[in-house]
């Protein structure tokens, strides 16, 4: 009997450990899943090594826990918005570890824009959780991608003034979009909030559709539109590398 009992407390706590894992805003450390269990961190170790083993966890290149590739693959099946995260949350990690500042990863949804994946650069300053945050196409960088590629449209009705620098004429804002097809990626300086500037690129299907963008972002101190430039060439690059090295696939289940 106490053997069986044992044995439950261990799934139990090993699923506690993965739910976490899966809820958390921030890829947990092992130190931090120990002490949040009351777990000691020899037998959490063990633990986390056995839902590794199954491919339902994987450690990213910080050596924090986040979903394997078990889960991943069952999300792709189950929403698409699942299948852009677990394919493109490599690029999110090397774009922000190259650039040392955020890097997000939007779609539309239901008229509006939705940030669905975030990673921290190195930098505390200028540092946002903007997952979640309902943020206008016209007045982000992200926006303007899926803006201008006919992801979205421009909303009806007066364009909002969220910032000293937001776009407001819908003339103006044509003409934007317009320069942005030609680069390939959009830049926004100080138009969603004064002191921030951003740089996105275009996520595409295998048949060249636009489905999402990533954008890196940052104070203004930090990053001139020249950095913002060769910043938005180096999305368009690992983007597209990695829908080779996933054969352009990324809406595959």
């Amino acid at each position: 009997m106490s053997t069986v009992v044992n044995g439950t407390q261990a799934i139990d706590r090993a699923s506690a450990l993965l739910i976490d894992i899966l809820e958390s805003a921030t890829p947990p450390a092992l130190s931090e899943l120990s002490r949040t269990h009351e777990i000691p961190k020899s037998t959490t170790s063990r633990m986390l090594s056995a839902l590794e083993r199954q491919g339902l966890i994987r450690r990213d290149r910080n050596g924090a826990y986040i979903a394997g590739d078990v889960l991943s693959t069952f999300a792709r099946s189950q929403n698409h918005d699942s299948v852009l995260v677990a394919r493109m949350h490599s690029v999110l990690e090397k774009l922000a570890h190259l650039t040392g500042e955020t890097a997000n990863l939007a779609v539309s949804s239901n008229s509006e824009m939705k940030l669905i994946d975030q990673v921290d650069g190195h930098y505390l300053l200028g540092a946002t959780n903007w997952v979640g945050r309902h943020i206008p196409y016209h007045a982000s960088a992200l926006g303007k991608i899926l803006l201008a590629y006919g992801v979205a449209t421009i909303p009806m009705g007066r364009l909002e003034k969220i910032s000293s620098k937001t776009i407001t004429s819908r003339t103006r804002l044509l003409a934007e979009l317009e320069v942005v097809r030609k680069k390939g990626y959009a830049i926004i300086i100080d138009e969603l909030e004064d002191g921030l500037v951003a740089v996105a690129a275009p996520i595409r299907e295998n048949d060249g559709r636009v489905v999402g963008a990533i954008s890196i972002s940052g104070p203004s101190p930090r990053l001139t539109p020249k950095d913002l430039a060769k910043i938005g060439e180096t999305i368009i690059e690992e983007i597209h590398l990695n829908q080779k090295n996933n054969d352009g696939k990324i809406g595959a289940a």
